[in-house]
């Protein structure tokens, strides 16, 4: 039996398939690789040593002259990163993508679902309420109250605004549920991660989803203006079909990766378009 990598791993083990694929000619300088997972499990310095082994393997195995990586889960810490590296590629959640698109000018290359990533689909959940109305004036937790633009844009397509709940912001993520069981919240925002924990939980039975979003797309692998045109197509054509092969297949599944492929900037269209209205 295989065992499971670390929650706190999982972006940075997607980093190791996704760019392991990539065909780039030694002597090509430093690829520098940054991931970005706001809300993930786990601290950076818990995921930095995976992002070290992976990216070091990855420069072996394909004769770069060197490589690095960085997971990260604040957008505080992505322009020091980027003034420094000048990095080719990138992997991040939605909310950040959309935040950081136009001014690091990301573009779309591909995009990864996985089952333990969340963000892809949002639900305000409640023991008392009944419906959404039921929870406006209440008391709502979350740990996603802190980008009012992404939730009330992207996530409610303005069927609610924030400033309609007394907002209680957590820092982390399955807190919120916790404050619904036991009282002290009456409903709850949460995404499909978190959602799925709830079987879990002693007492979740009695918690209900009163409102949910529409489906939402995965975590965005994008590059940035410093990936050449022809290594970018490159890295582009080789995502597709990445976990099929024999050599990723079972790491694909350990990291919960649900699909790896090819994307545009259609595929991103809408969500980009709802979020700048």
């Amino acid at each position: 039996m295989h065992q499971r990598l670390p929650p706190a791993a999982i972006a940075v083990a997607v980093i190791w398939l996704v760019v392991a694929a990539a065909p780039l000619r030694a002597g090509a300088g430093e690829i520098a690789i940054l991931v970005l997972k706001e809300r993930g499990v786990g601290s950076p310095t818990l995921a930095q040593p995976y992002v070290d082994r992976f990216t070091a393997l990855t420069a072996q195995q394909n004769g770069w002259a060197s490589a690095r990586g960085l997971y990260l889960n604040s957008r505080s810490a992505v322009r020091p990163f980027v003034e420094a590296h000048d990095p080719h590629y990138g992997m991040f959640s939605l909310a950040a993508f959309l935040a950081l698109r136009e001014a690091y000018r990301l573009e779309v290359i591909g995009r990864v679902a996985s089952s333990l990533a969340g963000g892809e689909q949002y639900f305000i959940v409640s023991k008392a309420a009944r419906d959404l109305t039921g929870c406006k004036g209440k008391t709502l937790a979350s740990d996603h109250t802190d980008d009012a633009r992404f939730v009330e844009r992207v996530v409610a397509r303005r069927q609610f605004r924030l400033a309609e709940f007394q907002l209680l912001h957590n820092p982390r993520p399955l807190q919120s549920i916790h404050q619904v069981l036991s009282g002290d919240a009456e409903c709850a925002l949460i995404d499909d991660a978190q959602r799925a924990e709830l079987q879990h939980l002693e007492g979740a039975g009695d918690v209900r989803v009163v409102w949910k979003s529409e489906p939402l797309p995965p975590m965005a692998v994008v590059a940035f203006p410093a990936a050449p045109a022809a290594e970018r197509k490159a890295f582009q054509a080789s995502l597709r079909g990445l976990c099929r092969e024999e050599a990723a297949e079972t790491a694909c599944k350990e990291v919960g990766i649900q699909s790896l492929d090819a994307a545009g900037e259609t595929d991103y269209a809408e969500v980009v378009s709802l979020y700048g209205e």
